[in-house]
């Protein structure tokens, strides 16, 4: 029993354990990690890619001017009639391969960086998390910023459908240069981090509130909910970036016409060409991205949920504490 507890609190660190933090994983860890994220990213991306497409022509309505907007369900049936239900799911290649490998890449990089954060300022507190996460989060976007704006681009005009990612891929790359494939990364990176940080501060602040003042306790029900609210407040700040960026992913050097020069000035422009509203076109009646952040969190916490009951059936009362610290720092790491 002495060695099962030894065991058991090894790769812990903290007040009454003396051990060093544990940076090593065994590889059937790191790609059960790996896997999982971008299975479950993929699997919410693959059923909300309609949603994208539409909130993607959205944004692009009355480029410049002001004037009545279409609705989700009138440009629904208009993409349905004039090009077939297919379109609805232009640019899915790019789409599912970014989601694979950025939500592989923002978990891989969470790691490291936490564990850079506790060695550099002794502390591993929600702060260090927010920052290891907005930190991830940027980084993997900028790294997948060329997937993204194929994906897009694919998106918006079904002639360019037909040719596929590679051949939009040459396309921007012959006539635009190796750059275009970076076009919106400021802006893309800041959604990232700002999503992080909004989702985190809201989903955990909520449970808090929650678990006070109502007679919820940890579980599903919890989880829906908070996760919903996280999903829904997280859009309204970042929607604004969103668009931005979907502008400047579509502006095409090759066809002259300039008119934006960064996000700044995309977004001053909007303002004043368009109305404040216009930042938040593609996003005033559903968004994906509030979906993928509710099936991400739900996944994480029923995954240890279920975890949690079955280690603490093994496990006798010594033992119970260690496990506690270490499936709570797990759902920080997982959820966020």
């Amino acid at each position: 029993m002495a060695a099962n507890s030894t065991s058991n609190n090894s790769g812990l660190s903290g007040p009454g354990n003396d051990g060093k933090q544990n940076w090593a994983a065994s590889p059937a860890t790191v790609f059960n990690h790996f896997a999982t994220s971008g299975l479950s990213v993929a699997v919410a991306t693959a059923i909300t890619h309609p949603l994208d497409v539409l909130k993607v022509r959205l944004q692009m309505q009355l480029v410049g001017q002001k004037g009545p907007l279409s609705g989700m369900g009138q440009l629904f049936f208009r993409v349905v009639k004039n090009e077939g239900p297919k379109s609805l799911y232009l640019g899915l290649t790019p789409a599912l391969t970014r989601s694979v490998v950025y939500g592989g890449l923002r978990l891989g990089l969470y790691e490291p960086s936490k564990y850079a954060c506790d060695f550099a300022f002794g502390s591993s507190n929600v702060l260090v998390k927010i920052a290891s996460g907005m930190f991830s989060g940027a980084i993997s976007t900028a790294l997948t910023n060329p997937i993204e704006v194929l994906k897009v681009r694919l998106q918006m005009s079904s002639d360019m459908g037909k040719g596929g990612a590679i051949l939009e891929l040459r396309r921007t790359v012959s006539e635009e240069g190796i750059k275009a494939l970076w076009k919106g990364v400021g802006p893309a990176m800041a959604r990232a981090a700002a999503l992080t940080a909004s989702q985190l501060a809201t989903y955990d602040e909520t449970k808090q509130i929650l678990v006070k003042w109502t007679s919820l306790e940890e579980g599903f029900h919890l989880h829906l909910i908070s996760s919903t609210v996280a999903g829904i407040l997280s859009t309204l700040i970042t929607a604004p970036i969103d668009m931005v960026k979907t502008r400047l992913m579509l502006q095409r050097e090759s066809e002259g016409i300039r008119i934006y020069k960064n996000g700044v000035h995309c977004a001053y422009q909007v303002l004043l060409t368009e109305g404040p509203r216009a930042l938040y076109k593609g996003h005033l009646v559903i968004d994906q991205n509030w979906i993928d952040i509710l099936a991400w969190n739900l996944w994480c916490n029923k995954a240890l949920l279920d975890f949690e009951e079955v280690s603490a059936s093994r496990m006798n009362n010594d033992d119970l504490t260690s496990n506690f610290l270490s499936t709570t720092t797990a759902r920080h790491k997982l959820c966020s």
